[in-house]
């Protein structure tokens, strides 16, 4: 063999053997990621080959698998109701990303989970019977709050004080996710929901924040009371009408003149929702004090899963004492969504103890064989004492009794309360956002609720726009659903 040749064939050997060591990465170590590929149809198609496992409310599916014709796409995903729920379980699309619930527990609904693998499947490596997603959802509450907030643009979430459970996440304007599960019809539709001004596809119980107004109140209330700045509910305060934000020549103003907010003790600045007061004590404490209190609470919390990964609702950081002052009252740079809010009063409503929140019992395997019980992995946290937590149970009463919330009444339930109004657009501009939270407690068999309810827009007239007026009346809905 001559030496032409012979590097020839070196080289050609080189060639080889680097398209072997090539082709063994590709297959063992790139290979999972080209199969789990969002673009690679085959795992579209291994997951619609058969029927999906189920999203129960109230022991009743809401969701189910059709036979579809003429595809390599043997099922498609099917919704009851779905409208109503599009907030709790979002969507499970030939077409898309899975989102919300379908998307946590997708593995668990297509069978792919090796949590249901059993010995035999195993050994044949066929695909295991899908589970199941059973929520804490109540379809009366979910209904309830559905069809109190109708046309107008807003989130709203139910929870259990002494359990944590979600009884209801409710978004409007909602949206058909059966429009986003068949390949065929899933493009038209996306673009349409994509383009539409009132975004339906945003979770509004879970996923916008927007300043809170004058419901963050109770945050520095709760903060003034833990800290010994005022030790009831009942004593007088120092703030002045009017109060001149620090550093300006801007007062904060009230919505009442004639409200009796001068000096106003904690229950009455409540009941009237005086500006002065709150503004005044969060400047007192300082916003560092604020900030632990809101925390405690949960704000700032990025991390807040239930299992749907909620938007953090935000306390801001480096304000001067003028901003300090707006954020007293839920403006400046705070923004909440009605998850938080609701999360602040079932803490109130439980003590002052905050039992994570959340909207999945459990999951099971195909038989009804329990996983994972959630339930059982609750956490219970100390937000205030049991003290503070009565003192502001009573103002909140007052507020609903003689104050701001009147709308919230229930006979046969106790209820405590506080209404917020907040500033949207520059110099307040744009129509402002309606607020309400809440907690109500049965008299005769003692079983809670806490609600929060957030109203972004609705065909109400700019001056009628208020807490009492739009959002109480949606939670006085859901809290009598929760309490029948």
């Amino acid at each position: 063999m001559n030496k032409t040749i012979r590097r020839a064939s070196v080289f050609t050997l080189l060639l080889v053997l680097v398209l072997l060591g090539r082709a063994t990465w590709v297959q063992f170590y790139d290979g999972q990621a080209l199969a789990d590929d969002k673009d690679n149809r085959r795992n579209a198609i291994q997951t619609y080959s058969q029927p999906l496992g189920n999203i129960i409310v109230a022991g009743e599916s809401i969701t189910g698998s059709a036979r579809t014709s003429g595809s390599d796409l043997r099922y498609k995903r099917t919704y009851t109701n779905g409208k109503l729920y599009a907030a709790v379980t979002g969507f499970a699309s030939q077409s898309y990303a899975p989102t919300q619930l379908e998307g946590i527990y997708q593995d668990l609904l297509n069978g792919t989970d090796n949590r249901l693998k059993s010995v035999m499947d195993t050994v044949t490596g066929q695909r295991s019977d899908p589970g199941n997603v059973i929520t804490t959802i109540d379809p009366a509450v979910q209904k309830a709050g559905y069809r109190a907030l109708g046309d107008k643009k807003g989130g709203a979430v139910a929870i259990d004080p002494k359990t944590g459970k979600i009884l209801a996440v409710v978004s409007t304007p909602s949206y058909d996710p059966d429009t986003l599960t068949d390949a065929n019809t899933a493009g038209a539709a996306w673009k349409s929901l994509i383009a539409d001004a009132d975004k339906p596809l945003t979770n509004r119980a879970l996923r916008q924040p927007l300043p809170p107004g004058s419901t963050f109140k109770l945050v520095v209330a709760a903060a003034a009371l833990e800290d010994g700045l005022y030790k009831n509910v009942d004593d007088k305060t120092v703030s002045p009408v009017p109060y001149t934000l620090p550093g300006t020549t801007t007062p904060l103003r009230n919505e009442s003149t004639s409200a009796p907010c001068e000096n106003a003790s904690i229950r009455v600045a409540l009941q009237y929702s005086c500006n002065n007061v709150f503004g005044k004590m969060a400047v007192d404490l300082g916003q560092d004090k604020v900030r632990a209190m809101a925390e405690k609470f949960g704000f700032n919390d990025s991390k807040l899963d239930i299992p749907v990964r909620a938007y953090a609702s935000v306390y801001p950081k480096d304000m001067d004492k003028a901003q300090t002052g707006l954020s007293g009252i839920g403006q400046f740079d705070v923004t909440a969504t009605p998850l938080q809010m609701a999360m602040v009063s079932a803490a109130i409503a439980n003590g002052g103890k905050l039992v994570s929140p959340h909207m999945v019992s459990q999951i099971t395997d195909s038989g009804g064989d329990v996983l994972k019980n959630y339930d059982d992995e609750t956490s219970t946290k100390e937000i205030v004492s049991s003290s503070t937590a009565e003192q502001l149970q009573s103002a909140m009463q007052t507020v609903i009794a003689q104050g701001t919330g009147t709308n919230a009444r229930i006979d046969g339930v106790t209820v405590g309360g506080k209404t917020g109004t907040a500033q949207h657009g520059e110099n307040n501009s744009k129509t402002p956002y309606a607020w309400f939270t809440a907690y109500g407690t049965s008299d005769s068999t003692g079983k809670e609720v806490a609600v929060a309810v957030m109203v972004e827009q609705s065909d109400a007239a700019r001056s009628e726009v208020s807490g009492n007026g739009l959002a109480a009346p949606v939670a006085k809905a859901m809290m009598q659903a929760a309490l029948k």
